[in-house]
């Protein structure tokens, strides 16, 4: 009788360990998400939100180091959470509201621009504030999205930003090198924004995406969350955008 070889299993190492990783909305969705995944690859993390209770709730969720609780869009806000840092700090994760989707005809332009201001303006006010606080080699990392590249009604400001955002992190990893700066560009998300901004078609939309998409399933924060860690560690990858949107984009509409 022959006796089998034996089998050890490797356990395998942190990815983040001693790193610090801040994730700006990071109370919830996609944020939170990336907070716990990056705190179970050894890393502390600071979570930063609008709202003080469910920031709270987060930080104690993921054993968060720190909490900051500030509007991001705001300037001034922002240059002090970022002067406060106690050190320098390895990644950002930068989350945001969702897009703005109106006709033409009913375009709100106030809206319009804040919508801008939480995209566009907001990676350019991080990147400022990264040089000098975030390591060489560390990562700025930004949310955007697939949606805008359709064409049709409703889709004229949003598809302006989804073209814009790719052009605007591919040049900032330029200016703030060695620094890295990366996008990831999701389609739906099941995250509690999805879920206020469907209500009750939600799960219309998720049974349709379970019967089409090529994955069989729908993206969940945990997948952006797995993403935007590999990011992080990969120290090739800067300048790009990343698309996870489970082969939404493949299909007829």
């Amino acid at each position: 009788m022959t006796t089998p070889p034996a089998v050890f299993a490797s356990k395998r190492e942190p990815e983040l360990p001693g790193q610090t990783v801040v994730v700006i909305g990071g109370s919830s969705g996609i944020g939170l998400e990336t907070a716990r995944r990056a705190r179970a690859e050894g890393a502390d993390v600071i979570l930063t939100g609008r709202n003080p209770e469910r920031l709270q709730r987060a930080a104690a969720e993921v054993g968060a180091v720190r909490t900051a609780a500030f509007d991001a869009t705001d300037d001034a806000a922002l240059n002090r959470f970022f002067s406060g840092l106690p050190g320098v700090i390895d990644h950002v994760m930068v989350t945001g509201p969702g897009p703005y989707y109106a006709p033409l005809a009913e375009l709100d332009h106030e809206r319009a621009r804040r919508d801008f201001d939480d995209h566009i303006w907001l990676a350019v006010a991080v990147a400022q504030n990264a040089v000098g606080r975030v390591r060489p080699g560390g990562t700025l990392l930004f949310m955007g999205g697939t949606g805008g590249r359709g064409r049709g009604p409703g889709l004229s400001l949003i598809a302006a930003g989804t073209a814009a955002l790719p052009a605007l992190i591919a040049n900032l990893a330029v200016e703030v090198a060695p620094i890295r700066v990366n996008l990831i560009a999701a389609g739906f998300v099941d995250t509690p924004l999805s879920a206020s901004l469907l209500g009750g078609d939600l799960d219309q939309r998720r049974d349709q995406l379970r019967a089409t998409l090529p994955i069989g399933r729908v993206v969940g924060p945990a997948d952006v969350a797995a993403l935007a860690v590999h990011l992080m560690t990969n120290t090739a990858l800067t300048g790009a955008t990343y698309d996870i949107d489970g082969g939404q984009q493949l299909v007829p509409a």
